[in-house]
């Protein structure tokens, strides 16, 4: 995993663009991710016991943002935000993983817990750059045509 100062920058280039380029859906998405980044810090147990036990406070802020991520999938006409909230439901998955084996590594837990924000980031960004093509392609056509 990445370093916490590396994930921040890279969220704030992923929310700078969504923000930049992208509409109301991207916006939104980047700032979910934003405010479940922050509540996850405030959230989490000790460094020294980290994912040792479930983090219950983390699965509840990963809860809220798949029903954030779902909310946005079930209103938008783009299908990047049903990857989104798919692959928020594989870190919810992490969770329940946890639960069922309490003796699962907590490096693993937290692999599992935290790698898929990256992948989520990428959608975020490709969903807004081709949402952003296609409304200027749009815009090129109506003024030529």
């Amino acid at each position: 995993m990445l370093s916490p100062f590396t994930y921040f920058i890279v969220l704030a280039m992923v929310c700078a663009y969504a923000f930049y380029r992208g509409q109301a859906e991207s916006r939104i998405a980047a700032v979910i991710c934003v405010v479940a980044s922050i509540a996850s810090m405030i959230v989490m147990s000790p460094l020294a016991g980290r994912y040792s036990r479930i983090e219950s406070g983390v699965f509840i802020v990963d809860v809220a943002v798949l029903i954030g991520f779902t909310a946005i999938a079930l209103r938008s006409d783009r299908f990047w935000p049903l990857w989104v909230a798919g692959l928020q439901l594989t870190t919810i998955i992490a969770h329940l993983f946890k639960v069922a084996d309490l003796d699962l590594v907590p490096h693993v837990y937290a692999a599992a817990a935290r790698f898929w924000v990256y992948p989520i980031f990428l959608i975020i960004v490709i969903g807004t750059y081709r949402t952003h093509r296609r409304r200027t392609q749009r815009d090129d056509l109506a003024l030529t045509g």
